[in-house]
């Protein structure tokens, strides 16, 4: 692929899932910084041990950087909050550009389960955050978007097989350095986000609205960091995860460039696609 130029987005509105940290987080900054206006979503709005960041201090974060802004804490397996939090950014900031789809379910017990001793409730419930939740999210924010005269959907996903390029999945790591990578309702739920985004965009494209996934790879966020300082000495491999700012440099490219419909309903691997073309961190 050949890099495009990067229109401007200042003034734009965009939703940001799973802004309280990691990527979410990154993100928000970055398209901040841009001087995008954020409308912020995260379920966690007090400080707990298990899941540092807050959508408090993301907030702040913003706002310190001059950007317009608003939280919106937001359960995303109720359809309720889902409808709050479009309304509330239409009603702020008159309408919404760009669609980040980051949230997913990367904490609970059911990381640390196998198949067979999955819950139903677990399996589900990570189809509910994971996929219906974009799922929904997308059908509320295009009839603002298509007022607006276009907009972008950009589905944060996983290491699935058409990102890899490869006729058949690559055999998938049962752990790395001592974490757990075996996570069914997880990367099911995020396959399936893939396609129905592969398919929801001819529909779109020719309101000028386009989906665009994205595989972050192994990124540091601040809870695999957490993991990571928890294996033993001596088991810990040398590969290291990426900078949260890979991905997220990604995430601004694509919500940016002129020519979204080369891209449109394709999944791309941040590290590799910002090397292949040259892009830089701001």
């Amino acid at each position: 692929m050949e890099r495009q130029n990067e229109a401007s987005l200042a003034g734009k509105v965009v939703i940001i899932t799973g802004a309280s940290r990691g990527v979410g987080r990154q993100a928000a900054l970055d398209f901040a910084r841009r001087g995008a206006n954020l409308v912020l979503a995260a379920r966690t709005v007090e400080p707990n041990d298990d899941a540092p960041g807050t959508l408090g201090e993301t907030l702040k974060q913003v706002e310190a950087m001059g950007a317009g802004a608003l939280a919106v804490p937001t359960d995303l397996a109720d359809r309720r909050d889902l409808e709050r939090l479009v309304d509330a950014a239409i009603d702020r900031f008159g309408g919404i550009d760009i669609l980040v789809n980051n949230a997913a379910v990367t904490q609970g017990a059911m990381w640390s389960k196998r198949f067979m001793d999955l819950t139903d409730e677990e399996w589900r419930y990570q189809f509910d955050v994971n996929l219906h939740a974009p799922f929904a999210l997308t059908q509320l924010a295009v009839p603002s978007m298509a007022s607006r005269g276009g907009g972008r959907i950009l589905n944060v996903s996983a290491g699935n097989g058409e990102v890899f390029r490869l006729p058949e999945e690559p055999v998938f790591l049962q752990s790395h350095s001592g974490i757990n990578l075996v996570v069914p309702g997880y990367f099911a739920s995020k396959r399936a986000l893939d396609r129905l985004g592969s398919v929801i965009a001819p529909e779109l494209a020719p309101q000028n609205i386009f989906v665009i996934g994205m595989h972050p790879g192994w990124v540091a966020t601040e809870i695999v960091e957490a993991r990571l300082a928890k294996v033993p000495p001596g088991e810990t491999n040398e590969s290291r995860p990426v900078p949260m700012t890979i991905p997220s440099r990604m995430l601004v490219y694509f919500a940016a460039c002129e020519n979204p419909i080369e891209y449109s309903g394709r999944l791309f691997w941040a590290e590799r696609e910002m090397a292949d073309m040259g892009i830089a961190l701001d």
